[in-house]
């Protein structure tokens, strides 16, 4: 099978200040999907510029043709599934059909207390997506959706003509735990992760590699229990958070051994970071651009 590349854009420029070119030029480089982080801010940008993940996407849409779009991740943090299901909609519908939306169920970053809220635990964290996820596959597949539920609640929430892709646009659900492999096995079209975070700072690519193995025999396991066969989904791995970190950019030939080994594990698509100097993403745009360009090609 062979492997798809794809890019994730963080949304830290002003759209006619390099926004706009970076989008278009993925797709001139041809990738197959540039996603954004769905985050209110994140990290080291806290203290400056960050834009909203769907309306740099609707732009994205209406600069691009062919290329797929899509978050990495949204989550419950500051998402309601009423509210995103029609953002959701209209996006699929202004890109004629090219959105997918990675999911997850967040973490502890800015995001997490930016409304007010408490941080909650992992496992209250869970719980939320465990129900976000339902809901929003009703709201993206059904005409009119009346729920009340632990967290969330709809009443005659009408999303007609829904989305152009159907039944729904995909989504690809980030996990790693039991609950959210479950998810993904049901509700998936694709599973994401980052590797094993305990693994960043002292790990080793090896030691990244057999955690990785570990996490798809796990969604396999949580596809039989479906009735499922896991090869019928995509497995997509965002680099940059396994203690490789930004080494297979380096070089074609350290991305293709990389990838190679990587697409061993079952993965179907490799998201790289669009370089952004002085940050942990500062890779050589020209090494990068041949990664896009070259890389495919070898690893057929």
């Amino acid at each position: 099978m062979s492997l798809r590349l794809s890019t994730v854009i963080l949304p830290y420029r002003r759209w006619h200040e390099g926004g706009r070119s970076a989008w278009t030029r993925a797709e001139q480089l041809g990738f197959h999907t540039a996603y954004t982080y769905d985050h209110l801010t994140w990290r080291g940008f806290r203290d400056g510029p960050w834009f909203g993940a769907i309306p740099t996407l609707t732009a994205a849409a209406a600069a691009t043709d062919h290329l797929r779009l899509g978050t990495l991740v949204t989550s419950p943090n500051f998402r309601h599934p009423v509210t995103l299901a029609k953002e959701l909609i209209s996006l699929d519908d202004i890109s004629g059909g090219r959105i997918t939306l990675g999911i997850g169920a967040g973490g502890t970053g800015f995001d997490a207390t930016a409304l007010g809220q408490d941080l909650w635990s992992p496992r209250e964290r869970a719980d939320r997506l465990a129900e976000f996820v339902p809901l929003l596959d009703r709201l993206l597949t059904e005409d009119s959706v009346s729920y009340e539920g632990d967290f969330y609640s709809a009443h005659e929430a009408h999303n007609i003509p829904g989305c152009v892709q159907r039944p729904r646009l995909p989504f690809a659900v980030a996990a790693t735990g039991p609950r959210g492999l479950k998810l993904a096995a049901r509700y998936g079209q694709a599973w994401v992760t980052t590797g094993d975070p305990k693994l960043y700072e002292s790990g080793t690519p090896k030691e990244s590699v057999r955690a990785l193995r570990g996490q798809t025999e796990k969604l396999a396991d949580a596809c039989a229990a479906l009735g499922r066969n896991v090869a019928g989904l995509d497995k997509i791995l965002l680099t940059g958070f396994t203690p490789d970190r930004t080494r297979p950019l380096e070089s074609l030939d350290a991305f293709v051994d990389f990838a190679g080994r990587h697409r061993e594990l079952g993965f179907t698509e490799i998201v790289l970071h669009w370089p952004i100097p002085d940050t942990d993403f500062a890779v050589d745009q020209k090494v990068f651009e041949q990664i896009a360009m070259e890389a495919p090609a070898q690893l057929d």
